[in-house]
């Protein structure tokens, strides 16, 4: 109980710090972006942002709904991608925890500042000044459309999540394989591989 503790609290640590990182990020980003563009502009950005998250607890969702086997016999055959969705379903809690947790909830945070960034832009441009009743109206009907927007498109996503969890799973393995080999930059590390190394270099 005391190890698991620890691991958890370990995690909880990191990912609080992460996501303190990437918040500060993507407001930084979507602050930048949407300054002197329209409004019509910054409202394709907004929902862009709420497809973010819509797409990122989608991939959570699949991730703990995947089953391990159908991977494991990919990566018997050595498909590209296979072994790190094998990864991905063996760490599924911390995986879906990153995607649905942290970019997902920070995705609703920014978009819903983005929203009001909006709403004061149009406001303004229609000629009615902050505080006004119609820009009261707009902002509520606005962030009313967003709202609904991520409920119902995170509704769906869980469904096809659901169904469709072994192909998710296996692109976003793919995904993970390209940065590996492209970028060198890796997501997982296979822990039971380094286990195995290290008991051969004492036999040695």
């Amino acid at each position: 109980m005391k190890n698991s503790m620890k691991k958890s609290l370990n995690w909880s640590m990191i990912v609080a710090v992460i996501t303190l990182v990437l918040a500060a990020i993507f407001s930084i980003v979507s602050t930048a972006i949407l300054s002197g563009v329209s409004w019509g502009i910054g409202m394709v950005i907004v929902l862009l942002i709420v497809l973010l998250g819509v797409i990122s607890d989608t991939i959570g969702v699949a991730a703990t709904a995947a089953n391990e086997k159908p991977f494991n016999a990919m990566a018997a055959e050595k498909l590209p991608g296979a072994k790190h969705a094998v990864l991905i379903t063996r760490n599924a809690d911390r995986f879906s925890n990153f995607t649905n947790d942290v970019i997902g909830d920070i995705a609703g945070v920014i978009s819903g500042t983005a929203s009001a960034y909006v709403v004061l832009q149009l406001a303004v441009q229609m000629g009615y000044s902050e505080g006004t009743t119609v820009q009261f109206a707009i902002s509520v009907l606005f962030t009313s459309i967003v709202a609904a927007l991520t409920v119902g498109g995170k509704s769906v996503g869980k469904t096809v999540a659901i169904q469709y969890s072994t192909e998710i799973i296996y692109h976003v393995g793919r995904l993970f394989y390209l940065l590996e080999v492209k970028l060198k930059i890796t997501i997982f590390k296979d822990n039971k591989r380094k286990k195995k190394n290290n008991k051969n270099l004492k036999r040695k």
